[in-house]
């Protein structure tokens, strides 16, 4: 054995020594054999280099180069073009506008016209950087499209966003080692059913958080190994936990994916350090916002993050449970059920069967933990919730369907001498499991899916509140002086068609923001229009000058009827 110390021995014939010691230099570190007592055997793993990008690279896997990915890349553009074209067909009369998505696209637009996180007080009912990237995506639909409500232009401005959640699904699932038909099954199982294309045409923050979510993933999953891409999974899971909170809940699994997606000995200790320095980075921005604003602690006379995150936590009302009829939580699960109950029974059936199957077990956990979390007695359990679990579930649902199929072949498969004939029989045994499979979803979940995806192409919802926002652009001669009281839905369409911001009032800050009370001095005798809609007369909150508006106001005009009308009215001026 040759050693590493001291010169190396000259040769009998008087030459000049030749060393046989290995070559190194600043950036190669030889790890020993595990089990050696010498650091230069030639088997040693070069550990260290590799992880940083330097020294010999792993070997690249099969179908790296472009030529390989061709059919992926055919075949990913031909799912995002039909997923989006769906999901942007008739987006402007279906689902019903919410007042939660004119609450994110009025903050987008603080942002962009440099007012603040906000269009009034910001309180850190959830991290900013969901709409700040609202901001930057919804500028050029507004502008391209002045003709349509605020809120509609804003749902165009999702739709890169959807794209984007597609892509990252199909390279998700093929770097869990799902075929590109089972690939390509997961993004069609999360792009059409009817249940996706409602939640995600509307403007809601766990769109963004899922799509940073997934990239974590991908990331984390990387075949080459790399310790940036650890680093910048990292990174992105704090961007979607900035975008969302609540996608906190999927973190463990994006950590059993790391574990999956790493190397054993040194590297992987590299690869979670790496990560958590990336997601802390990341993470600690917001809490460093609201100690350098003065905000972080609670206290008298300002807002705090720790205020509002013990109101989220302990003070906001809960849901009830699932299991109980006629809780909050039960008509939130009904409302999803109705939509589609093949991605939600058949996912989470699929999603817990995911556990014995090593390469998916990342998806388990997320689908278990989603789970657990909606199921919690007591909890508070949003409609929009199931947006963060539709991905999780539909990689479940095409994994467990490939796995099943494969079992499928290995037990009915002949095994006859001639090869080409056993590749000839495995090829027709392999398109026979596929037409069973695909007549089954045809029978199955092609009616429930055609009625639901019908409805959101030929829909059309949002009528009155088209036919309420001209009156209100029209019919108004003062509309720079006039005080009106509405619902986020409109309040952006209203700032641009003339009237003050500082005039236009959320309903539901009207009673729940001090600054907004100091505006009226006389209280709500100052306000000359109420719009009364779906979103304000069904308000949970207690809102004692909301209901003296409407007992002491009379309509002039009304648009639809039922429990969906939409009324404006106006404040009557003998009781002021």
């Amino acid at each position: 054995m040759t050693s590493l110390v001291g010169p190396p021995a000259a040769p009998a014939d008087g030459s000049a020594p030749v060393s046989t010691a290995p070559q190194l230099d600043a950036q190669t570190v030889l790890i020993p054999k595990m089990g050696s007592g010498q650091a230069g055997d030639s088997d040693a793993t070069e550990v260290i280099p590799r992880i940083i990008g330097h020294g010999p690279k792993a070997p690249r896997p099969r179908g790296d180069g472009l030529r390989q990915r061709r059919p992926d890349l055919l075949i990913v553009g031909l799912l995002v073009l039909v997923v989006t074209t769906v999901q942007a067909w008739n987006i402007d009369g279906f689902p019903n506008l919410t007042d939660d998505e004119g609450t994110y696209l009025a903050q987008a637009w603080a942002v962009r016209e440099g007012l603040g996180l906000a269009h009034y007080t910001y309180w850190y009912d959830h991290p900013p950087l969901g709409w700040i990237q609202l901001a930057g995506l919804s500028w050029l639909p507004a502008l391209l499209m002045p003709d349509q409500l605020a809120v509609v232009a804003g749902r165009v401005a999702m739709l890169p966003v959807v794209a984007a959640g597609m892509i990252l699904l199909y390279v998700l699932s093929r770097r869990l080692g799902l075929a590109r038909w089972a690939a390509a099954l997961a993004v069609l199982s999360y792009g059409l059913s009817p249940l996706s294309v409602t939640m995600q045409r509307q403007i809601y923050l766990d769109s963004f958080a899922v799509t940073w979510m997934l990239a974590a993933f991908v990331l984390a999953l990387s075949p080459r190994r790399h310790l940036w891409h650890h680093v910048a999974a990292g990174a992105a899971a704090g961007v979607a936990v900035l975008s969302k909170e609540t996608i906190l809940v999927v973190l463990p699994a994006l950590v059993v994916a790391l574990w999956h997606g790493t190397e054993r000995n040194g590297v992987r200790s590299f690869s979670f350090a790496g990560f958590f320095s990336g997601l802390t980075f990341v993470g600690v921005v917001y809490p460093l916002y609201a100690l350098l604003k003065g905000e972080l602690l609670p206290g008298d006379g300002h807002v705090s993050l720790i205020g509002a995150m013990q109101f989220q936590l302990q003070d906001r009302a809960g849901s009830g449970s699932v299991f109980t009829a006629g809780s909050s939580a039960r008509e939130v699960l009904d409302s999803w059920l109705f939509y589609d109950p093949v991605l939600i029974y058949a996912g989470i059936g699929c999603g817990l069967l995911a556990f014995a199957v090593r390469r998916l077990r990342p998806v388990a956990v997320a689908v278990a933990l989603l789970l657990v979390v909606a199921l919690r007695p007591g909890g508070y359990l949003p409609a929009m919730y199931v947006i963060q679990a539709l991905p999780f579930l539909a990689i479940a649902i095409a994994g467990i369907v490939e796995v099943g199929a494969g079992r499928m072949l290995a037990r009915r498969t002949p095994s006859p001498a001639s090869a080409a004939r056993r590749v000839r029989v495995a090829a027709a045994s392999r398109a026979g499991v596929v037409a069973v499979c695909a007549a089954v979803a045809l029978v199955l979940v092609v009616p429930g899916w055609y009625d639901g995806t019908r409805r959101a192409l030929t829909a059309d919802d949002n009528v009155r509140y088209v036919a309420a926002m001209q009156w209100l652009s029209s019919a108004v001669p003062d509309r720079a002086g006039t005080t009106v009281v509405t619902d986020d839905v409109l309040w952006l369409d209203l700032v641009d068609a003339g009237y003050q911001p500082e005039r236009v009032i959320w309903f539901y800050k009207l009673d729940l923001d001090v600054e907004v009370a100091e505006r009226l001095e006389n209280g709500w005798r100052d306000v000359d229009l109420i719009v009364s809609t779906p979103a304000m007369r069904g308000d949970d909150n207690e809102l004692p000058t909301v209901d003296l508006l409407l007992a002491n106001s009379q309509p002039v005009i009304v648009f639809g009827e039922g429990q969906d009308r939409i009324e404006i009215r106006q404040i009557d001026k003998e009781s002021r």
